[in-house]
Parts: C-alpha cells; sequence; structure tokens
C-alpha cells in the first residue's frame, strides 16, 4: 500500500490511499495516542478516558473505516501515546461515483489536552483534500472526560451525525448549481487570506481598519483563487470553496516577502498541519461558502 507518513517526534501522520483502509498494526505504528485506554499519569481521578480505538471498533460495526489518522507532536518523553489526534473515517456506501465521500471525523486526548470531538466532512478524492462542514448540520458533537456514560454519549453523537450525511451531499450538489460574482469570490478570497495569514495584517492607525501588508507574506488574497486543475475552472460557490480551501491548507504557492534587511527573498507558502488550525480553517470557509450559497439563492 501507498502510505504518507510522518515521524511520530513531528506528530504521527498516516493516510490510505483511495479505496483502501488502515489497519490497526498501521494506526498504532504512526498514531499510537488512538489506542490509550488509560488516562495520562498527570490527570486526576475524576478525568474519565475515552479509548477512542473503542469508538473505532463501533464505527467499524457500522460499517466506517479508517482512512486518516494523526497526532499532535510533544516534547513530553511518554506522552505520544496520549496526546491530542485525529482520525478521519468512511463508509463506503456514501461514497458516490463523482469521486467524495462522506465522513466522520473525530479528535481525542487523553491527556487533558482536549475534549472528545466528533463532526462530519466531505473528502473529494481529486486532489486527497479532506474538508470539514461547519455549524450548518449542528453543533459537532463534544463530549467532557468527566461524568457517567461517556463511551455512550459518544456513540450516540456518531448515529446523530450519520443522520446528517443525506443532507450534507445535498448541500455539496446545491453549491454546485449557484454561478458565484467576482466581487464575491474576491471578498471570500480576503477573508480566508486573513484568517490564514494573520500576522501580515497591521490596523490602520485612524481607521482601526486591518491593512495587508504585503511584504510580510508570499501571496496575496487573490492567489487564493488561482485554481491547481483545469477542471476547477468553473465560478461555482463548491468550486470556490475548493480552490480557496486546498490553496490555504495544503500551501504550496510561491511569492516572495521583504526581510528586516529590506532585502527580497523567495518564499512557498506552508501547509497547515497543526489539528486545530486546520479543523477551524476548514470549518470557517465551510461556513463562509454555505453563506455565499445561500445568499446567491436569495
Amino acid at each position: 500500500m501507498n502510505r504518507y507518513m510522518k515521524a511520530m517526534s513531528n506528530g504521527g501522520m498516516i493516510q490510505a490511499r483511495a479505496g483502501e483502509v488502515l489497519e490497526n498494526s498501521e494506526l498504532a505504528a504512526m498514531v499510537p495516542s488512538l489506542f490509550a485506554t488509560e488516562a495520562h499519569e498527570s490527570r486526576s481521578d475524576r478525568f474519565v478516558p475515552i479509548p477512542t480505538v473503542h469508538v473505532l471498533d463501533a464505527l467499524r460495526a457500522e460499517g466506517f473505516q479508517p482512512v486518516f489518522a494523526q497526532q499532535a507532536r510533544t516534547r513530553v518523553e511518554g506522552k505520544e501515546f496520549f496526546t491530542r489526534h485525529m482520525l478521519r473515517l468512511r463508509h463506503q456506501s456514501l461514497t458516490n461515483a463523482e469521486g467524495r465521500a462522506f465522513e466522520i471525523i473525530l479528535s481525542n486526548a487523553n491527556d487533558g489536552t482536549s475534549a472528545y470531538k466528533m463532526i462530519a466532512g466531505i473528502f473529494r478524492f481529486v486532489c486527497l483534500n479532506g474538508l470539514f462542514t461547519g455549524e450548518t448540520f449542528g453543533a459537532p458533537v463534544h463530549v467532557r472526560h468527566a461524568g457517567k456514560d461517556v463511551i455512550e454519549h459518544v456513540q450516540s453523537g456518531a448515529l446523530n451525525i450519520l443522520q446528517n450525511a443525506p443532507e450534507a451531499l445535498a448541500l455539496v450538489d446545491e453549491m454546485k448549481g449557484v454561478t458565484v460574482d467576482r466581487a464575491t469570490a474576491v471578498a471570500y478570497a480576503e477573508a480566508a487570506h486573513l484568517m490564514r495569514h494573520p500576522r501580515a495584517y497591521e490596523a490602520d492607525p485612524e481607521t482601526g481598519n486591518l491593512m495587508l501588508d504585503e511584504t510580510k507574506v508570499a501571496v496575496a488574497p487573490l492567489d487564493l483563487l488561482r485554481a491547481r486543475r483545469t477542471a476547477d475552472k468553473h465560478a461555482t460557490a463548491w468550486h470556490l470553496f475548493n480552490i480557496v480551501q486546498e490553496n490555504a491548507i495544503k500551501g504550496g504557492q510561491r511569492g516572495y516577502i521583504v526581510g528586516s534587511n529590506g532585502r527580497t527573498r523567495n518564499q512557498t507558502t506552508r501547509a497547515v498541519v497543526g489539528i486545530d488550525e486546520s479543523t477551524k480553517l476548514n470549518r470557517t470557509l465551510w461556513d463562509m461558502a454555505v453563506t455565499v450559497t445561500k445568499h446567491a439563492r436569495a
């Protein structure tokens, strides 16, 4: 199998090729915190561990299979077996011929750094670029590591998310039928650029409005509108979302910045690899795309 991996010292990551799934032996080698059944020693007796592997087993029984896993980096020896992780699970029956699939995306940690969270997601095979749905289908499932019936709450949340699958995929079809004008596309890209590169913006001393300092970032907002494939060059809300999201999260765009010494140097934008940052950016871009779609339909 073709796998994409990174060392655990930098945060383990593994991804299955389209049509394949990940086995427990592969997951354990790269993302061991998925298999923690106890809490990290730093937690008190009130902390109730949520073993992600138990949730994985339950969802496998419902026909879901893991296709991607990642865990956060840590500098504390031994903590890599408890730290925050993210898992994507896909159901074959919810995969269509157009190359997209509905997923359950969950994150958890048994070291106190995160509650258990679960949201819906959609995966687009053409660019291996996963996206998270936002608040459109209700709030994500959050379960604290405390109290009774923790595992039952997690399993109930998974079933509730499954019920959103048809609605989520239908909304994608609706986005494909909505044409977006240039001004709206530019405004969307500007908002995404601000989220992705906040340090490149400064408040205007007179108006207080945020102003872009183009010398601090390699790409401008309009660069986020550059499609990477000819097939994506369509003026729809769906294609706008995918183009901007891929450019913002996968990185790889080239430009130049001006250093503190006044010299210009080339720079390539980096991919977003942090679990928190990726989740926040994905969900916000999705919510913005839903808003664009609703306004266009109004």
